[in-house]
């Protein structure tokens, strides 16, 4: 059975606060990852620096910088589904060349985080 959300051309969106800030248009998908080209919107440029930072951090192998990248991502960040209900967790990665990569999960992996965003 094929997931819609997968399907390329699907719309995944990134927000933050209410605003969205970019569209993730998926181009395909290798488990666990799913890969897209970015749209960037207004309110995206405020992270751009941080997705750099977390790409170098793993291109370095450091993986403690990495992983302060990613809460700072999730701490700031909402993704929603094609269809607009909210993905619970997800790992982004957005690239310098207009490109991204994520894998998302159904339920949060830390409960106490995401529920203070709610």
């Amino acid at each position: 059975m094929t997931n819609p959300n997968l399907t390329a051309g699907s719309i995944w969106r990134l927000h933050h606060g209410g605003q969205e800030i970019a569209r993730l248009t998926v181009t395909g998908a290798d488990m666990p990852w799913t890969h897209a080209e970015v749209e960037t919107l207004p309110g995206f440029e405020e992270f751009r620096s941080l997705f750099a930072e977390q790409e170098r951090a793993v291109d370095d192998e450091d993986w403690e910088q990495a992983d302060a990248c990613y809460t700072q991502i999730r701490n700031a960040l909402t993704m929603t589904f094609p269809d607009g209900s909210p993905v619970a967790e997800f790992m982004l990665h957005v690239h310098d060349d207009g490109t991204a990569g994520w894998r998302w999960h159904d339920e949060p992996f830390g409960s106490d985080r995401r529920a203070a965003q709610l």
